[in-house]
């Protein structure tokens, strides 16, 4: 699609689709906040966006007038295609405001090549190091120079701004754009508030978590118990389900993270040898070790839950039996024994199944690892999770408990070696010193690769972190 006549080629620039998660093929359009013939500086955010990995906010990298927008909401553009014009040129200014009148239609959803793949997080992306935009305070022009890098190869510092998504308010505010971090936002829109109705207590006239809170209070029904708005899919017109009255079916389309979960599942479940074995063990004494650590003044104000145990309990069996921390490199035709652990927890989000991790956990002491536990999720419920925090995973737990669920079989992630999942904690009758007695019991389920870990294996590190919630004491005697 071609820019307008009104406005001199010369001073008209192009933004073109970001590699917003190293290594993603396409990206959907979620939202615009600028429209032709608006004017936009530096750093402003313009859309809003979502990949496999994530929902971003992109800043412009220059100054100017919106001249055209080239694909409209609910559309999924490939990396590298030019997403909306900008006329930067100061005489042109005066035509370029025109362009609502004039824009031609916006252009249909480009074909995605043959034998393109949506990446989910860390499956087949390469490591990289990932820079981060200054925290508040930091200067405008060194946010701009991490955007414009956008224009040309892609870059993880777009990736890191965007996520952050703190320009607004920073030196670059709209006037007519309430001012509101996208956690904030995002919490907005689940609890179907009008920011623009909301009165900030932030610094800088910013709108705060509590100041949606308290917009969202008054409501007869809250609106966060609405299915609707939970899931970002939903979200924009163009993927909203079809249904009509007295319909019998509801056609749901799949993008984002569903999407590309979707895939990662089935390569791996057709990829890796599952096996899955299961044991269910007495963890009365974890549960009061955890009530013991959540009065101890070295943990206040951590995160203190069973999960911090059934995760130090995984690295203590992960250290007595190393072999089971490996990859299988099928082009190499080698298995790579990790000596490290990233430790991975699965969230269920209202964008879909992420599957952040904790970076050498094996490393970190019993607060560390509380306090890591409790950024993880805090970050993963707002959406903030970047994409280098899902990446490089080793092993994972996932919590099927918190649902009421007893057990399952757990499917892996895509390279690496196995996934334990946690049922309900709940009080069973059991025999405790010959007498049966109400404890509290669970039921582990261990999946894993049958090409890297044998059968004795995988048992032996299922019955030691079984050994170590029955006994918590060999977190000392074992570590």
């Amino acid at each position: 699609m071609t820019t307008m006549t009104t406005a001199s080629s010369s001073a008209v620039r192009e933004f073109k689709m970001p590699d917003v998660g190293e290594g993603l093929t396409e990206a959907e359009i979620l939202k615009w906040y600028v429209q032709p013939g608006d004017t936009v500086t530096d750093g402003q955010v313009v859309c809003e966006v979502e990949t496999a990995k994530a929902a971003v906010e992109l800043p412009i990298p220059f100054d100017g007038v919106v001249h055209e927008l080239r694909f409209p909401e609910g559309t999924t553009v490939d990396v590298g295609e030019v997403i909306i014009s900008v006329d930067t040129g100061g005489g042109d200014a005066a035509p370029a405001a025109e362009a609502p009148a004039a824009a031609p239609a916006p252009a249909a959803e480009p074909e995605a090549p043959a034998g393109r793949q949506p990446v989910l997080v860390g499956y087949g992306v390469a490591e990289s190091s990932t820079k981060r935009r200054p925290r508040k305070g930091a200067g405008v022009p060194e946010q701009a120079a991490a955007a414009a890098q956008a224009t040309g190869t892609p870059v993880a510092g777009l990736a890191a701004a965007a996520i952050q998504g703190e320009l607004n308010g920073h030196g670059a505010a709209v006037a007519s754009r309430p001012l509101a971090k996208p956690p904030v936002r995002k919490l907005a829109k689940d609890l179907g508030v009008d920011l623009a109705g909301v009165v900030p207590s932030g610094p800088d006239g910013i709108i705060t978590r509590e100041d949606v809170h308290a917009a969202a209070a008054p409501a007869p029904v809250a609106p966060a118990e609405a299915p609707a708005p939970v899931s970002r899919e939903t979200t924009p017109a163009a993927a909203a389900p079809v249904q009509s009255a007295g319909a019998r079916e509801t056609r749901i389309p799949v993008k984002g993270v569903r999407k590309a979960t979707a895939q990662a599942m089935v390569g791996s479940a057709f990829t890796a040898p599952h096996v899955t074995e299961f044991v269910t063990v007495d963890v009365t004494r974890t549960m009061k070790l955890v009530e013991e650590l959540k009065a101890d003044k070295d943990m206040a104000g951590l995160r203190v839950n069973p999960l911090l145990l059934i995760a130090k309990a995984i690295l203590v069996a992960i250290r007595r039996n190393p072999d089971i921390n490996a990859a299988w490199d099928e082009a190499a035709q080698e298995i790579v024994l990790k000596h490290y652990v990233n430790l991975g927890i699965a969230a269920a989000t209202p964008r879909g199944l992420i599957v952040p991790n904790i970076k050498d956990a094996h490393a970190r002491t019993l607060p560390e690892l509380a306090r890591s536990l409790g950024e993880l999720v805090a970050t993963a419920r707002e959406g903030r999770t970047s994409p280098g925090d899902m990446q490089g995973g080793t092993i994972t737990i996932t919590n099927v408990g918190v649902f009421g669920v007893d057990t399952g079989t757990p499917i892996l992630n895509p390279g690496e070696s196995a996934i334990l999942a946690v049922g309900a904690i709940k009080l069973q009758p059991w025999v405790h010193k010959g007498k049966v007695k109400p404890r509290q019991v669970t039921t582990l389920a261990l999946s894993f690769d049958h090409r890297l870990v044998d059968g004795e294996l995988g048992s032996k590190f299922l019955a030691d972190v079984a050994a170590v919630l029955e006994q918590p004491k060999r977190l000392i005697t074992w570590a």
